[in-house]
């Protein structure tokens, strides 16, 4: 059965994990604007130097390789991502204890360019907890079920759809978007994908309950 936990709960279970004394990595799931990153952010700033922070958004597709594949009308979707990129990092975080790779270096997402950023995240080898962040770390497809089989455990971020309807709608207009290609966007892409991400909920070891 699946746990339900609220935020001080999940701060617990992320210090045991830090603390097995081995290369961990907790899964944070969930739809967009359901608190994922603010959730790995959170408990990156309590845990301190024994965490670092992997987010998925950094395997988004460059905007010129989504035009050229036609899915730049549909950034978000599974296949803009670089799934199988994402799976060999996290197969070379998981093995870096054993390799003694000093430093893993892991993409990240700027949301004011929309755009990932190539190797601006340091992985030392000493850091026992990896958390990694993502719409897809729970769907049963390639490569991300074969991404679920790398993760210690995956939290899923519950949230109530209004409420994160209203957050998604108020960061694509923050982020430039006007107000009818916000909604537009929103009903022809985000809401699918919720409705794809929705569905694994089932298989979360935990539901975080989001406020």
């Amino acid at each position: 059965m699946t746990a339900i936990i609220d935020q001080d709960e999940a701060l617990r279970r992320a210090r045991a994990l830090a603390g097995q004394g081995k290369r961990t990595v907790l899964g944070i799931a969930g739809p967009p604007a359901a608190g994922k990153s603010t959730l790995a952010g959170w408990l990156a700033r309590q845990l301190g130097e024994v965490c670092a922070v992997v987010p998925m958004d950094g395997f988004h597709l460059a905007d010129v390789e989504l035009t050229r594949i036609g899915l730049r009308d549909r950034k978000g979707v599974p296949a803009s991502f670089d799934g199988y990129g994402y799976l060999a990092l996290l197969r070379r975080i998981v093995a870096q204890p054993a390799s003694g790779e000093p430093i893993v270096y892991a993409p990240a997402f700027a949301r004011d360019l929309e755009q990932p950023l190539a190797g601006a995240l340091p992985i030392p080898l000493d850091v026992p907890l990896i958390l990694t962040e993502g719409n897809y770390l729970l769907v049963d497809q390639a490569p991300w079920r074969d991404v679920r089989t790398l993760l210690t455990e995956v939290w899923y971020c519950d949230l109530a759809d209004t409420l994160r309807r209203e957050r998604l709608f108020a960061r694509h207009r923050e982020f430039g978007k006007e107000w009818a290609v916000a909604e537009s966007w929103m009903t022809a892409v985000d809401d699918p994908n919720a409705e794809l991400i929705a569905a694994t909920k089932g298989r979360a070891d935990a539901l975080v309950r989001m406020a």
